[in-house]
């Protein structure tokens, strides 16, 4: 078998486990996506050690665009999008996303690998706290639109900086203002398509002096890794959104939690 037929072999079953993870969390897939692509590309030796981080990044944020759109879809059908918020938070997310996809090249390789293990840290540090908690009476009122905007301008930056869709930053921001969990999910799904198109464009631009069509990339995004990944993520994703209804979510977050750290200490160590 050779390297490019098991680097998408590898990449479809990583696929398979994302969709589903984007579909039941309302993550794009990316805080997964990113360290084991990363450590895919390195043992097939396809880049220098020094590229790896960003190649993965921009590949994830390119994957998350298809991932996104059919975990959105299915949410959509099951009226767990709140169109009225999105609008405004799309908007917000999509001019954070796509300033970052310009400023993180420029940013130096383990800078960027910092920068990611740290907020994977923070997110899964979150995640399991938000799962141990019980719910309170308390309610917060979703700020004005404008504010919503600026919130969700800087959660979609750091989310196309660290290469993810945006729900593991945007479920908790919402559900902070009180809005149904299941809400937040579909919201962050539909925002994940706009941070994965703006990112990209941005990665991909910023990378064509980088990297050429011929040799299997468009910028920074690495092709064949990205065909491995939405072959499968594509129709495992509505499975996810449809098992938000019957699984323990508070049981995957701390089980998912504990994986990130694992991740973020591998990142930070190889």
């Amino acid at each position: 078998m050779s390297e490019l037929i098991l680097l998408i072999v590898y990449c479809a079953i990583l696929g398979s486990g994302v969709g589903f993870l984007a579909g039941l969390l309302g993550i794009g897939g990316g805080l997964v996506i990113v360290p084991i692509l990363s450590s895919i590309l390195l043992y097939l030796a396809v880049l220098p050690p020094e590229q790896v981080v960003i190649v993965a990044i921009a590949t994830s944020l390119a994957s998350i665009l298809f991932t996104s759109t059919s975990s959105a879809i299915a949410h959509h059908k099951n009226g767990n999008v709140p169109w009225d918020l999105a609008p405004w938070i799309m908007t917000g997310v999509a001019l954070g996303a796509l300033i970052s996809g310009f400023m993180a090249a420029l940013l130096p390789e383990q800078a960027v690998r910092i920068i990611f293990a740290v907020s994977v840290v923070l997110i899964a540090v979150k995640m399991f706290v938000s799962s141990t908690k019980k719910d309170t009476a308390k309610t917060r009122k979703i700020p004005n639109k404008g504010m919503l905007t600026i919130f969700t301008t800087i959660t979609g930056g750091l989310s196309a900086m660290i290469g993810i869709g945006g729900g593991a930053l945007l479920v908790p921001l919402l559900t902070f203002f009180s809005l149904d969990m299941k809400k937040a999910i579909g919201c962050a799904s539909v925002c994940g398509i706009v941070i994965a198109l703006f990112g990209s464009i941005g990665y991909i631009s910023s990378g064509s002096t980088h990297f050429s069509l011929e040799d299997g990339f468009a910028g920074f995004v690495y092709l064949p890794a990205l065909l491995g990944i939405v072959c499968t993520s594509w129709f495992t994703a509505p499975l996810g959104a449809k098992a938000t209804n019957h699984l323990p979510v508070p049981t995957i977050k701390k089980i998912f939690a504990g994986l990130l750290v694992i991740m973020a200490a591998n990142m930070i160590l190889s």
